[in-house]
């Protein structure tokens, strides 16, 4: 595209040579961002700290702990987001000859990007902090695990009968069992203990226990404890029922961990667009004082 100038000749119009993005009030911005976020998240631990004791009665409960930790972190993002925007803004050298559309875009562009500098190195250091306790802790389950699995091969090597660590020793049980229930549960009472344990393995993994297996082990009860049959299958039923409540108990957790990662999600998404926004805005908000204050000490009025 040409222009013509007042002499009839043809001119191309002029580019500035010069980049409409200032990386020094960003990075000032950045820096200050996140030196407020690590001021604020140590004054809010400390904060937490005081709501939790390991004395009964006087700690908050886990909600109560949980919702003010995402209330918090909430509060961080936006005071830091609105602190870095408007240095940015600030701090910047004025943009002469620039339509004011303009400016405002640079202004609101500039806050952004430092905002999401910033969002991008805190959360590099959490996650670099969190995937190094998730290393100790993986270390520690591993040592216990370890040890776990040193305890339980010396428990087999002491064992008469190694056929429970076979995995089809529970069909084998089922078809070798006597008769006469009493007479193996009296004579060999680690073959009665790993019959039970392979029928509630068994039960755990297919999601229930047939009614010959829980016949069978109100049987073995009953010629360990002395007591009646109908008393012995009541204290199995007893048993499977704690079974099953713990197993309910542990997917209603699961369930409630998966509705509150689920909500944090959310409700930390949401927080980033809000400080982008804020940022953004501090960053127009400072840019536009900082044009009014140099247009005031132009024309002489400060």
């Amino acid at each position: 595209m040409a222009f013509t100038s007042t002499s009839g000749t043809s001119a191309l119009p002029v580019e500035s040579s010069k980049s409409g993005i200032s990386w020094g009030p960003i990075l000032g911005g950045v820096a200050s961002a996140i030196g407020v976020t690590l001021i604020l998240v140590m004054f809010g631990s400390g904060l937490g700290l005081t709501m939790i004791s390991p004395w009964s009665g006087q700690s908050s409960s886990a909600a109560t702990v949980g919702v003010s930790a995402a209330i918090w972190l909430v509060v961080v993002q936006w005071l830091s987001a609105a602190l870095g925007g408007y240095i940015t803004g600030r701090l910047r050298t004025k943009w002469a000859a620039v339509h004011t559309d303009e400016v405002f875009f640079r202004d609101t562009a500039h806050g952004f990007v430092s905002w999401a500098i910033a969002t991008i190195i805190v959360a590099g250091f959490l996650t670099s902090s969190l995937t190094s306790l998730a290393g100790a802790g993986a270390q520690a389950v591993g040592s216990v695990a370890q040890t776990a699995g040193i305890a339980g091969t010396t428990a087999a090597a002491s064992s008469s009968d190694s056929s429970s660590s076979n995995p089809t020793s529970y069909f084998t049980d089922a078809l070798l069992r006597p008769q006469q229930i009493s007479a193996r549960a009296e004579s060999d009472n680690g073959a009665a203990t790993a019959e039970i344990s392979s029928i509630l393995v068994n039960g755990a993994a297919a999601g229930g226990i047939p009614e010959d297996d829980k016949a069978y082990m109100a049987g073995i009860v009953a010629a360990r404890t002395g007591l009646s049959p109908e008393e012995s299958r009541a204290r199995v039923d007893t048993v499977l029922k704690r079974i099953d409540d713990a197993k309910v108990a542990t997917q209603k957790a699961a369930d409630d961990a998966r509705k509150a990662a689920a909500t944090t999600a959310l409700i930390g998404s949401l927080s980033l667009l809000v400080g982008a926004f804020v940022s953004c805005a501090a960053a127009a908000l400072g840019g536009r004082q900082r044009d009014e204050d140099e247009d005031l000490i132009v024309t002489g009025r400060i």
